[in-house]
Protein backbone atom coordinates (compact mmCIF):
# COMPACT_ATOMS: atom_id res chain seq x y z
CA UNK A 1 0.00 0.00 0.00
CA UNK A 2 1.37 3.43 -0.95
CA UNK A 3 1.07 6.44 1.33
CA UNK A 4 0.74 9.94 -0.08
CA UNK A 5 1.74 12.78 2.21
CA UNK A 6 -0.09 15.32 0.05
CA UNK A 7 -1.02 13.33 -3.03
CA UNK A 8 0.32 13.94 -6.52
CA UNK A 9 -2.33 16.54 -7.29
CA UNK A 10 -3.87 16.47 -3.83
CA UNK A 11 -5.42 13.42 -2.07
CA UNK A 12 -6.90 10.88 -4.47
CA UNK A 13 -10.41 9.63 -3.74
CA UNK A 14 -12.20 6.80 -5.51
CA UNK A 15 -11.27 4.08 -7.97
CA UNK A 16 -8.89 4.56 -10.90
CA UNK A 17 -8.61 1.33 -12.80
CA UNK A 18 -7.28 -1.27 -10.41
CA UNK A 19 -6.24 1.37 -7.84
CA UNK A 20 -8.40 2.88 -5.07
CA UNK A 21 -7.61 6.18 -3.37
CA UNK A 22 -8.85 6.91 0.16
CA UNK A 23 -8.15 9.04 3.23
CA UNK A 24 -8.10 7.82 6.84
CA UNK A 25 -7.33 10.01 9.86
CA UNK A 26 -6.08 12.73 7.47
CA UNK A 27 -3.69 10.30 5.72
CA UNK A 28 -4.09 9.74 1.98
CA UNK A 29 -3.59 6.19 0.69
CA UNK A 30 -3.53 4.29 -2.58
CA UNK A 31 -4.26 0.59 -2.58
CA UNK A 32 -4.90 -2.02 -5.25
CA UNK A 33 -8.23 -3.72 -5.65
CA UNK A 34 -8.38 -7.05 -3.81
CA UNK A 35 -7.87 -10.11 -5.94
CA UNK A 36 -10.25 -13.01 -5.82
CA UNK A 37 -8.70 -16.06 -4.24
CA UNK A 38 -8.71 -19.08 -6.46
CA UNK A 39 -8.71 -21.51 -3.57
CA UNK A 40 -8.95 -21.42 0.19
CA UNK A 41 -5.69 -21.24 2.09
CA UNK A 42 -5.25 -23.94 4.70
CA UNK A 43 -4.34 -22.33 8.02
CA UNK A 44 -1.84 -23.88 10.38
CA UNK A 45 -2.75 -24.65 14.02
CA UNK A 46 -0.54 -21.74 15.11
CA UNK A 47 -2.38 -19.34 12.79
CA UNK A 48 -5.74 -20.55 14.07
CA UNK A 49 -4.61 -20.16 17.70
CA UNK A 50 -3.37 -16.63 17.02
CA UNK A 51 -6.63 -15.70 15.29
CA UNK A 52 -8.70 -17.04 18.19
CA UNK A 53 -6.55 -15.15 20.72
CA UNK A 54 -7.04 -11.99 18.68
CA UNK A 55 -10.80 -12.57 18.70
CA UNK A 56 -10.77 -13.21 22.47
CA UNK A 57 -9.06 -9.88 23.20
CA UNK A 58 -11.24 -7.99 20.72
CA UNK A 59 -14.44 -9.20 22.39
CA UNK A 60 -13.07 -8.65 25.91
CA UNK A 61 -12.23 -5.01 25.13
CA UNK A 62 -15.72 -4.07 23.87
CA UNK A 63 -17.24 -3.08 27.28
CA UNK A 64 -14.28 -0.72 27.84
CA UNK A 65 -14.73 1.26 24.60
CA UNK A 66 -16.09 4.49 26.19
CA UNK A 67 -13.24 4.54 28.71
CA UNK A 68 -10.29 3.70 26.48
CA UNK A 69 -11.60 6.18 23.90
CA UNK A 70 -10.98 8.82 26.56
CA UNK A 71 -7.85 7.26 28.06
CA UNK A 72 -5.97 6.63 24.81
CA UNK A 73 -6.88 9.78 22.92
CA UNK A 74 -3.25 10.99 22.97
CA UNK A 75 -1.89 7.72 21.58
CA UNK A 76 -4.37 7.56 18.72
CA UNK A 77 -2.13 9.09 16.07
CA UNK A 78 -2.59 7.42 12.69
CA UNK A 79 -4.73 4.78 14.46
CA UNK A 80 -7.87 4.73 16.58
CA UNK A 81 -8.04 4.87 20.37
CA UNK A 82 -9.44 1.34 20.36
CA UNK A 83 -6.51 0.07 18.31
CA UNK A 84 -4.03 1.75 20.66
CA UNK A 85 -5.71 0.19 23.71
CA UNK A 86 -5.90 -3.21 22.01
CA UNK A 87 -2.21 -3.18 21.09
CA UNK A 88 -0.99 -2.32 24.59
CA UNK A 89 -3.30 -4.71 26.43
CA UNK A 90 -2.66 -7.54 23.97
CA UNK A 91 1.04 -7.32 24.79
CA UNK A 92 0.77 -6.55 28.50
CA UNK A 93 -2.44 -7.96 29.99
CA UNK A 94 -3.16 -11.11 27.97
CA UNK A 95 -1.56 -14.26 29.34
CA UNK A 96 -1.26 -17.77 27.95
CA UNK A 97 -1.85 -19.38 24.59
CA UNK A 98 -5.19 -20.29 23.05
CA UNK A 99 -7.29 -22.01 24.26
CA UNK A 100 -5.83 -21.25 27.71
CA UNK A 101 -5.99 -17.46 27.36
CA UNK A 102 -6.74 -15.19 30.31
CA UNK A 103 -6.60 -11.54 31.37
CA UNK A 104 -4.23 -10.36 34.11
CA UNK A 105 -6.38 -7.56 35.54
CA UNK A 106 -3.57 -5.84 37.48
CA UNK A 107 -1.82 -5.39 34.12
CA UNK A 108 -4.81 -3.96 32.25
CA UNK A 109 -4.30 -0.38 31.00
CA UNK A 110 -7.36 1.81 30.40
CA UNK A 111 -5.52 5.11 30.00
CA UNK A 112 -1.95 6.10 29.22
CA UNK A 113 -0.28 9.46 29.73
CA UNK A 114 2.08 11.69 31.70
CA UNK A 115 -0.37 13.41 34.06
CA UNK A 116 0.19 12.35 37.70
CA UNK A 117 -2.54 10.03 38.95
CA UNK A 118 -4.25 9.94 42.33
CA UNK A 119 -2.21 9.42 45.48
CA UNK A 120 -3.31 6.87 48.07
CA UNK A 121 -6.49 5.94 46.22
CA UNK A 122 -8.65 3.34 47.95
CA UNK A 123 -12.00 1.86 46.99
CA UNK A 124 -14.67 -0.02 48.93
CA UNK A 125 -18.37 -0.88 48.83
CA UNK A 126 -20.22 1.75 50.82
CA UNK A 127 -23.44 -0.19 50.15
CA UNK A 128 -24.09 -3.30 48.03
CA UNK A 129 -24.61 -1.09 44.96
CA UNK A 130 -22.52 1.96 45.94
CA UNK A 131 -18.76 2.37 45.52
CA UNK A 132 -16.79 4.72 47.80
CA UNK A 133 -13.53 6.09 46.39
CA UNK A 134 -11.11 8.13 48.49
CA UNK A 135 -7.66 9.58 47.78
CA UNK A 136 -5.06 11.94 49.21
CA UNK A 137 -4.41 15.55 48.27
CA UNK A 138 -1.51 16.03 45.85
CA UNK A 139 -2.12 19.42 44.26
CA UNK A 140 1.46 20.45 44.99
CA UNK A 141 2.81 18.15 42.27
CA UNK A 142 3.89 19.61 38.94
CA UNK A 143 1.16 19.61 36.26
CA UNK A 144 -1.52 18.77 38.80
CA UNK A 145 -4.61 20.99 39.13
CA UNK A 146 -7.48 20.97 41.61
CA UNK A 147 -9.99 20.65 38.78
CA UNK A 148 -8.44 17.61 37.11
CA UNK A 149 -11.22 15.16 36.32
CA UNK A 150 -11.58 11.52 37.34
CA UNK A 151 -12.44 8.45 35.32
CA UNK A 152 -13.63 5.43 37.33
CA UNK A 153 -14.14 2.01 35.76
CA UNK A 154 -15.73 -1.07 37.34
CA UNK A 155 -15.68 -4.40 35.52
CA UNK A 156 -17.35 -7.71 36.24
CA UNK A 157 -15.41 -10.63 34.68
CA UNK A 158 -18.42 -12.85 35.34
CA UNK A 159 -20.94 -10.71 33.46
CA UNK A 160 -18.46 -9.04 31.10
CA UNK A 161 -20.01 -5.67 31.94
CA UNK A 162 -18.19 -2.39 32.60
CA UNK A 163 -19.63 0.59 34.45
CA UNK A 164 -18.27 3.86 35.79
CA UNK A 165 -18.01 7.54 34.93
CA UNK A 166 -15.86 9.93 32.92
CA UNK A 167 -15.58 13.37 34.49
CA UNK A 168 -17.87 15.16 36.89
CA UNK A 169 -15.57 14.58 39.90
CA UNK A 170 -12.58 16.81 40.66
CA UNK A 171 -9.19 15.80 42.00
CA UNK A 172 -9.66 18.29 44.83
CA UNK A 173 -12.77 16.47 46.15
CA UNK A 174 -10.64 13.68 47.69
CA UNK A 175 -13.65 11.36 47.76
CA UNK A 176 -16.70 10.38 45.78
CA UNK A 177 -19.44 7.79 45.69
CA UNK A 178 -20.82 6.03 42.64
CA UNK A 179 -24.09 4.10 42.37
CA UNK A 180 -23.36 1.24 40.01
CA UNK A 181 -25.44 -0.70 37.54
CA UNK A 182 -27.81 -2.91 39.63
CA UNK A 183 -26.58 -5.94 37.68
CA UNK A 184 -23.18 -5.52 39.34
CA UNK A 185 -24.56 -5.77 42.87
CA UNK A 186 -23.06 -8.75 44.68
CA UNK A 187 -20.53 -9.34 41.90
CA UNK A 188 -16.75 -9.31 42.15
CA UNK A 189 -15.45 -6.15 40.45
CA UNK A 190 -12.08 -5.11 39.03
CA UNK A 191 -11.60 -1.37 39.68
CA UNK A 192 -9.52 1.24 37.86
CA UNK A 193 -9.15 5.00 38.19
CA UNK A 194 -7.52 7.66 36.01
CA UNK A 195 -7.25 11.44 35.92
CA UNK A 196 -7.25 13.88 33.05
CA UNK A 197 -7.07 17.65 32.74
CA UNK A 198 -10.23 19.69 32.35
CA UNK A 199 -9.22 20.72 28.83
CA UNK A 200 -8.50 17.09 27.95
CA UNK A 201 -4.91 17.75 26.86
CA UNK A 202 -3.31 15.45 29.42
CA UNK A 203 -4.26 12.10 30.93
CA UNK A 204 -2.69 9.83 33.55
CA UNK A 205 -1.88 6.15 33.48
CA UNK A 206 -4.79 4.15 34.85
CA UNK A 207 -4.32 2.76 38.36
CA UNK A 208 -5.58 -0.70 39.28
CA UNK A 209 -7.27 -0.47 42.68
CA UNK A 210 -7.79 -4.20 43.06
CA UNK A 211 -10.76 -6.52 43.15
CA UNK A 212 -13.79 -5.76 45.31
CA UNK A 213 -15.53 -8.89 46.46
CA UNK A 214 -19.32 -9.02 47.03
Amino acid sequence: MAKLSKGIFGPVSGRIGSVVGATWKSIAYLRSMPRKKKQKTVRTPAQIANQMKFKFVTEWLVPFYPYVSNGFRHLAQERTEINAAFSLNYKQAVKGKYPDVSISYPDVVLSKGSLPGLMGAEVSRNEPDVILLTWEKNEELYQVSFNDQLMLVLYSPELKIADGFIGGVKRASQKCTFKMNPKLTNKALEVYVSTYTLNGKMVSDSIYLGRIEP
